[in-house]
């Protein structure tokens, strides 16, 4: 089996918490230059990548700008920094609930996407610890959905990343949820939620097929109102994409402020965080891959549906 050669160490450092992007020159000989293969790549006007080489905003392995007439070589890593669009600030603490040196446990607040993805770049859960704590090395064990809040784990040293990742990659951290939504008397609970879900690129919506199933939550009631409403204790055992909010929709009691689910409301605007999905990732458990501890972390966040849905529904 041929082995990879390793990447070399980025040599940009961070802007603002954000990693430079970085360009790995693929098998071929269909360009004669970098700059040709970048224009193509980066379906940017060649004048945009013209600019960046004039300004040595383009480097090489070594921190040397590339010019613009430099030959294409296979296999060849650049690097450079995106300039990044202006993102409306998140306006929600996000509080460190734990931190050694190892990881780092964070209670992210509801609208903050965990790690840079499409628009959210700088305000993301990752680039704000990094530039908060200091911590350019910092990485995301896994993801919560930008409109989740809860507990993320993020952990201090690269070459220890794969350890935490597989936690959950083997189903060795257990994960607890809560949610606010309506509550149906004729809905037999607890009970155990299994399906197929699947997510295609580019549709906002995950939906649920036939199929053998690759889905599986546990679905508990913990409280009910006069109101019509009810907290429920949500524990995955498989990681699709938006379970929980396909399976609380498909069991009649779709999550407030979903705006996916049961239907695909308009896109809220930037700047908007009125009326947050009601979904907190409120209990992380594991064993320490590194260090052998047991751990066991719990978010002191309150559901505002549930403290004051008043208040929620009016944003």
């Amino acid at each position: 089996m041929r082995r990879r050669s390793p990447v070399p160490p980025s040599p940009l450092p961070q802007r603002g918490g954000v990693d430079p992007v970085r360009v790995k020159l693929p098998p071929g000989a269909a360009w004669a230059t970098v700059r040709d293969h970048l224009v193509e790549r980066l379906a940017a006007e060649a004048g945009v990548i013209d600019g960046m080489l004039d300004a040595g905003l383009i480097v090489d392995a070594a921190g040397h700008a590339v010019p613009r007439d430099m030959a294409y070589v296979p296999g060849m890593f650049v690097w450079f920094h995106r300039e990044l669009p202006y993102e409306v600030p998140v306006p929600f603490a996000m509080d460190v609930v734990y931190r050694d040196e190892h990881v780092v446990v964070a209670d992210k607040p509801h609208f903050l996407a965990t790690t840079p993805r499409g628009s959210h770049v700088a305000e993301t859960a990752l680039a704000r610890l990094r530039r908060e704590l200091g911590l350019p090395t910092l990485g995301a064990a896994h993801r919560l959905d930008r409109l989740t809040a809860g507990l993320v784990l993020f952990t201090v040293r690269p070459e220890e990343r794969g350890a935490y990742q597989s936690l959950f990659r083997d189903r060795l951290i257990a994960k607890e949820y809560e949610a606010v939504a309506p509550y149906d008397p004729a809905l037999a609970l607890p009970r155990t939620v299994r399906s197929r879900i699947v997510k295609e690129r580019g549709v906002m919506a995950a939906r649920e097929v036939e199929g053998e199933p690759n889905a599986v939550s546990a679905v508990e009631l913990l409280e009910q109102r006069d109101d019509g409403l009810a907290r429920y204790r949500l524990k995955p055992r498989t990681g699709q994409t938006h379970q929980l909010r396909v399976h609380m929709s498909a069991l009649g009691v779709p999550i407030l402020g979903d705006p996916l689910y049961p239907v695909v409301t308009a896109p809220v605007p930037d700047g908007d965080f009125r009326r947050p999905l009601q979904l907190l990732a409120r209990v992380l458990e594991f064993t320490d891959p590194v260090t052998g501890c047991e751990h066991r972390f719990v978010s002191p966040r309150v559901l505002r549906a549930w403290s004051s849905y008043d208040e929620w529904a009016a944003g």
